[in-house]
């Protein structure tokens, strides 16, 4: 949810709960006000029907309503001196609406000629239901009201106010370290968005800073740490030639010309893996994963014979990706030479392409631990010449281009790289 809108909706609950908090003190503090006109009018009433009968030579007693508006019949002094004046509600039918309507009702009580008369006055009054349902659709309206205002507000006027911020967010969005470019913020005359632009200026500048260390050791050390290898394994080599060795002399060169291979292939391996990590790898290309599986089979040929497994490719469409095409290459030789190596005597090993996955299956007896398969050093089998980083390796080319790279067990060891949906 969009910023603007998320305020919006804290707005929208606000006035609900005010407008109805408002409504309710308006309805009573309203009602309060008309019952006071209401009996204000009925004391004036009653004065006057009071001061008009004893204008008169005789009282002329009226027991209901029927002609007029008030009421007047005799009552016993007894009853009298203990009445009080009462104002109330009640109903009376009114011949005109041909139904009950509400009314609010005076009694009093005088004293003429030694005679107690108690006298009733009337007068029409709104009714509630009316009141409420008008009062209702008044703050419905008001609440739509206020909340297109809202609306309005902040798609036409916030929204300009918040511009820089959304600025910063696109660019932000469209920012990329590798290829060292720089951010273009925006002046605002809103000194918190000129400090927030300030403290990511900073943060983008310490960050493309240690990223260019970062990669520049990365190459360095790709330099620095390969020469003396290859020149070591390459003296021990010259060495291993000499005709003067003994067997056993011999046998530690080899061994030590072994381990220094596998500490140049573990190098290499965790430099690849560190530029692939820090997005060293910017030129993508359309690559059919179809035919890069078969060229890559073929530079297998030996090693399948030597395995002695068997092979099945199921090329139900074509896979195409944008992806690098030395890491395209990289990830699927891992998973393919894995396959290869960890599969047993004459096991089959199925390979099924569609326009979505790439999938490898090979015989095997137990599941592999799926919580540490992907990690660093962690090694399918027992194998003094792996680093342990093949799968670290091709998890991270997954990564980084949204790539779903899975395992399961189902009858065999099942390697999977999917397609993701918001590709």
């Amino acid at each position: 949810m969009k910023l603007l809108n998320y305020t919006s909706k804290y707005f929208a609950w606000l006035l609900f709960f005010v407008l109805t908090g408002w409504a309710i003190i308006f309805y009573f503090q309203m009602l309060d006000e008309i019952y006071d006109s209401m009996d204000d009018g009925l004391e004036n009433q009653k004065l006057l029907v009071i001061r008009n009968t004893r204008q008169k030579d005789s009282m002329l007693i009226k027991s209901d309503f029927g002609d007029g508006y008030y009421t007047l019949n005799t009552i016993s002094e007894k009853s009298a001196l203990s009445f009080k004046d009462s104002y109330r509600d009640t109903l009376m039918y009114m011949h005109n609406e041909q139904d009950y309507e509400p009314v609010r009702l005076l009694e009093s009580v005088f004293k003429q000629n030694d005679q107690y008369y108690k006298v009733k006055v009337i007068t029409s009054m709104v009714e509630e239901d009316d009141l409420i349902e008008d009062l209702l659709f008044s703050i419905l309206w008001l609440y739509l009201g206020l909340i297109l205002s809202i609306l309005i507000l902040n798609n036409l006027i916030l929204k300009k106010v918040w511009n820089p911020f959304y600025k910063l967010l696109e660019n932000l969005r469209n920012f990329k370290i590798e290829k060292d470019q720089k951010i273009d913020l925006e002046d605002s005359k809103i000194e918190e968005f000129n400090t927030l632009n300030e403290d990511i200026n900073d943060l983008i500048t310490k960050s493309v800073r240690s990223y260019q260390s970062q990669k520049q050791f990365i190459e360095n050390a790709s330099h620095e740490i390969q020469t003396p290898i290859a020149i070591a394994i390459n003296k021990l080599e010259l060495l291993l030639e000499d005709n003067n060795l003994e067997e056993k002399q011999a046998n530690k060169i080899i061994s030590a010309i072994e381990n220094l291979e596998r500490l140049s292939r573990f190098n290499q391996s965790l430099l690849l893996l560190a530029k692939i990590e820090n997005k060293q790898f910017p030129e993508t290309q359309e690559i059919n994963l179809n035919e890069l599986t078969q060229n890559i089979l073929k530079n297998f040929e030996d090693l399948i014979v030597h395995k002695n497994a068997r092979l099945k490719v199921d090329s139900k469409e074509q896979l195409i990706l944008y992806i690098n095409p030395d890491l395209a290459q990289i990830l699927l030789t891992n998973l393919i030479k894995n396959a290869i190596i960890h599969n047993p005597d004459s096991g089959l090993i199925r390979i099924s392409i569609d326009s979505k996955n790439w999938q490898i299956a090979n015989p095997g007896d137990e599941s592999l631990d799926q919580k540490y398969l992907f990690t660093r050093f962690q090694k399918v089998k027992d194998n003094s010449r792996s680093s342990g980083l093949g799968l670290a390796i091709s998890r991270a080319i997954a990564n980084l281009y949204n790539l779903d790279l899975s395992y399961h067990f189902q009858d065999g060891h099942i390697f999977k790289i999917s397609v993701s949906e918001a590709r």
